[in-house]
């Protein structure tokens, strides 16, 4: 019985000596977090758990959903374009990087879109807030065609994210 409570007195020196040497750290974290919006523990949480089942940290930072069946590539991309003008949103250009690979090459390759869109007010007031914000812009969303033909959309996850799985979620299988 000596050594059960001499085991728990030593986890409890352990535990004791833990919290002082992390406290102030996971404090500064925690101090951190109450100024940020309320879903950003949420975001940052979901992003961790990404990167710590995929180990990869593009996966981690990205929305992502399956195309419904049934749609095409055609009907996913004039969506796209629609939401955006519904949403009076500028699109500021269009990448269709799949065709590009397939003209480089010669060979047929699968179908690959990344739509760019802005609004001018959003991004001056994201510079405004930290001039970092520069590199996110403007937004991105991508259609992709995956190795065995099934649509993706692709976004970074965060704000863009929660307008696309709104708008798109007639798009979305499931």
């Amino acid at each position: 019985m000596g050594f059960i409570r001499n085991i728990f007195a030593l986890l409890g020196v352990v535990a004791v000596g833990l919290a002082i040497w992390l406290g102030p750290a996971l404090y500064k974290y925690k101090v951190a977090f109450d100024g940020f919006d309320d879903q950003a523990f949420d975001t940052y949480k979901s992003m961790m758990d990404r990167l710590a089942e995929t180990g990869n940290s593009a996966a981690a930072t990205v929305w992502k959903a399956k195309v419904a069946e049934g749609l095409t590539f055609e009907d996913v991309d004039q969506s796209i374009k629609q939401v955006a003008i519904d949403r009076n949103i500028k699109g500021v250009g269009e990448l269709p990087l799949g065709d590009q690979v397939a003209a480089m090459t010669g060979k047929p390759w699968r179908k690959l879109n990344i739509y760019l869109y802005c609004n001018p007010l959003t991004a001056a007031k994201m510079v405004e807030y930290d001039p970092a914000y520069a590199a996110y812009l403007p937004c991105r969303v991508s259609l992709v065609e995956d190795n065995t033909g099934q649509l993706w959309l692709y976004t970074l996850d965060g704000c863009v994210s929660k307008v696309v799985e709104i708008d798109f979620r007639h798009l979305r299988a499931g």
